[in-house]
């Protein structure tokens, strides 16, 4: 398929684009409508989905494959990718962003699409990686080719994950030593914020790698985006033993949180049950000496201290025996 005579013939429809950019040879970059790319340039459009023009743009015939403008264009926002006619598309989740605030804990989806000379991005909500790969083209980063575009796109998303992960892993570290220092130890709904996001990024990441492997699998993938897809597993797989490596942490500090718990439960009820044994029979002299019946002994004046004092040599009695078996050692 023709994809740059498609692109002109279909430049009226006039897409939501967010920014395009064409790459020269010599690494150089100049900002790109929506249109044919230069012969020589590679082409990147950025595009919003939201826009009513972006999808009557995509779903014209001649732009894309009947499979890729589905995986564009549905709704659903499940990782996975699928190579067809040249095409080689994908749908990668990243973190969205808001305009006062960079980085978010809610997840959307970015859909990809590589033709030739041309790579597609498509999004329904800002994300943090379309935002590091304007820096890192605007530092310098080259782009020669579709390859390259994978690369500092799936670059950019790792970079956005790995920050969040660093985040996630000082707010551990800190955790960590409060416990340790026993200065406000982490309570619980702290450790489950973090334990919440790790295993968000976990099922992120877990997800991105499935879609590469299936990309390594696929016969028709082109040979020029081989290594770099193997490269790229590669990395997610590293980074989401990252985040695994964090999940370690946290179960271990949360092991810890446990065993002290059920330490202080423990000496708690232990504390209560020598009491219990102390005062059990004080409670048997007391109840003996209240009952309303005749021929009590020490009914005399001094019945009370008397009685008082069998009380408190029972509870001694008791106390010296537990004490002998061990119980307060």
């Amino acid at each position: 398929m023709d994809f740059s005579a498609a692109l002109g013939a279909a430049g009226a429809a006039a897409p939501g684009l967010i920014w395009g950019l064409d790459f020269a040879p010599d690494g150089s970059h100049e900002p790109a409508p929506c249109g044919p790319a230069p012969e020589g340039r590679f082409r990147w459009l950025h595009l919003n989905l939201a826009d009513h023009g972006t999808r009557a743009w995509i779903e014209q015939p001649a732009l894309f494959p009947m499979a890729a403008r589905e995986l564009l264009l549905s709704s659903d926002s499940h990782q996975r990718a699928l190579v067809e006619s040249g095409a080689v598309c994908c749908i990668l989740h990243d973190f969205e962003r808001d305009f006062d605030v960079r980085a978010t804990a809610r997840v959307g989806a970015l859909r990809v699409a590589i033709l030739g000379g041309l790579i597609v991005t498509a999004r329904r909500h800002p994300l943090g990686a379309a935002d590091i790969v304007m820096q890192r083209v605007g530092g310098g980063a080259r782009v020669t080719g579709a390859a390259a575009a994978l690369d500092l796109l799936v670059g950019a998303l790792a970079q956005n994950i790995d920050m969040v992960i660093r985040n996630l892993s000082a707010d551990m570290q800190a955790a960590e030593d409060a416990f340790l220092e026993g200065h406000h130890p982490p309570t619980s709904r702290n450790l489950l914020d973090i334990r919440r996001r790790l295993a968000q990024i976990h099922r992120m990441l877990d997800g991105a790698q499935r879609v590469f492997r299936r990309l390594e699998q696929d016969d028709e993938l082109p040979e020029t985006l081989q290594p770099t897809v193997e490269k790229l597993s590669q990395r997610l797989q590293g980074l989401d033993a990252d985040a695994l490596a964090v999940q370690g942490q946290l179960r271990l500090l949360r092991d810890e949180l446990d065993l002290q718990q059920d330490q202080r439960t423990n000496q708690n009820l232990y504390l209560l049950s020598v009491m219990t044994a102390l005062m059990l029979p004080a409670t048997l002299v007391t109840g003996l000496f209240g009952m309303n019946t005749g021929g009590l002994p020490f009914s005399g004046a001094h019945g009370t201290l008397v009685a008082t004092g069998i009380a408190a040599g029972t509870a001694l009695a008791t106390y010296l025996f537990l004490r002998s078996k061990g119980f307060f050692r």
